[in-house]
């Protein structure tokens, strides 16, 4: 076996590498780094002014996702910012959001949203169109696993033609969804010459997974790599008033380098398997601590086909984890407007998370190459 083939073989992927991992990553090829524009949405800022921001960062990319400019629902908007970026020698990328119909009746709606994505992606400049299918596993529509994959796949497949024309591939988000091995069966199934992973490291622990699990099987397929920080670690009540246990584990995302997920390791195997994707850091924090409850028996429900030594992997994560112990302003929900006396202390943690996470993935994970002439 070579040296290669070794270090990315599934038997190794089960076994901690050793003290040695937690020192700073050698100096080889420093991957290009650039930011998801998605954490710093508290800021209220335009486009240009979130290009200008990463490049007062010294980054090489943005990946401009959600965005909300007041002038994104016009093409010329994305031929401008296109144009800026490369006027500040930024590297962009961008797309839509989930696309998976909930039934038939949806699908053509779907379809249309991929097709602005793709003549938004082309007007930017972005290589890549971001799409993924649902918000979480339970935002899934009524069906099994296997069936939403066949309809992913049938629907990308419909737009194939218009994506390789285009000069574009698809990346896929591995979101709260599907674990790797479901995802890696879309992009198989749709085709991968002109589908891949949009890999992020943040919702993988939210559907049992470690995300070094996640690089080892969706790594290949990776158009993108977007780095996100996760405190994980066991949890058990039964406390409420129907005296019933809740019992798992919490995560919660935090900064970079905070949590418990073995960056120095991840990007070590990153630059074996793909080292030429732009990596994006993509700190999305203020949120609450979230039960997995993968110790009660309904929650298999949604997992029928789940693998024991991927849930061993993510249950050894949880139990070397410990609730998050700096201070964080809890006020970033989804599906609630943040009250306004809350917004200037979000702004504040947004952009502070957003640096110090930065230089971690400087410092510590030895990314990024226009910071060096600093």
């Amino acid at each position: 076996m070579r040296r290669r083939e070794f270090l990315l073989s599934p038997a190794l992927s089960l076994f901690p590498l050793g003290p040695n991992f937690a020192q700073p990553v050698p100096l080889q090829t420093q991957q290009p780094l650039g930011l998801n524009s998605y954490c710093l949405r508290a800021m209220r800022w335009r486009d240009k002014e979130l290009l200008d921001y990463a490049a007062s960062l010294k980054l090489e990319g943005v990946f401009l996702q959600d965005s909300t400019d007041p002038d994104s629902g016009n093409l010329a908007h994305w031929k401008e910012i296109g144009e800026y970026a490369r006027e500040l020698n930024l590297h962009i990328e961008t797309g839509v959001g989930a696309v998976l119909p909930k039934d038939s009746a949806q699908t053509e709606a779907s379809r249309q949203q991929l097709l602005l994505g793709i003549d938004r992606a082309k007007a930017v400049g972005s290589p890549l169109v971001r799409c993924l299918l649902a918000a979480d596993r339970a935002h899934l529509p009524p069906g099994t696993i296997d069936q939403h994959v066949e309809t992913m796949a049938r629907l990308l497949r419909s737009v194939r033609s218009q994506t390789m024309d285009a000069g574009l591939k698809i990346a896929i988000e591995n979101h709260k969804d599907l674990q790797a091995w479901e995802m890696r069966e879309v992009i198989e199934a749709a085709g991968k010459e002109f589908v891949g992973s949009y890999l992020d490291t943040g919702n993988p622990v939210f559907v049992l997974e470690d995300p070094l699990t996640t690089l080892e099987i969706l790594g290949r397929y990776a158009l993108c790599v977007h780095l996100r920080d996760s405190v994980i670690y066991e949890y058990q009540d039964r406390s409420g008033a129907d005296a019933r246990l809740r019992a798992g584990a919490m995560v919660q995302w935090v900064p970079l380098g905070d949590g418990v997920i073995d960056f120095v390791t991840f990007i070590r195997r990153l630059r074996l398997i793909k080292p030429d994707v732009y990596v994006y850091v993509k700190p999305i924090t203020g949120r609450p601590p979230q039960l997995i409850p993968y110790l009660e028996a309904d929650f298999w429900n949604d997992y029928p086909k789940a693998r024991a030594a991927e849930l061993a992997r993510f249950v050894a994560l949880a139990r070397r984890g410990a609730p998050y112990g700096k201070h964080m302003v809890v006020e970033d929900l989804p599906g609630r407007v943040t009250p306004e006396p809350f917004v200037a202390a979000l702004q504040f943690q947004q952009k502070q998370h957003m640096e110090r996470s930065v230089e971690y993935a400087e410092k510590t994970l030895n990314l990024g190459s226009r910071w060096r002439a600093s």
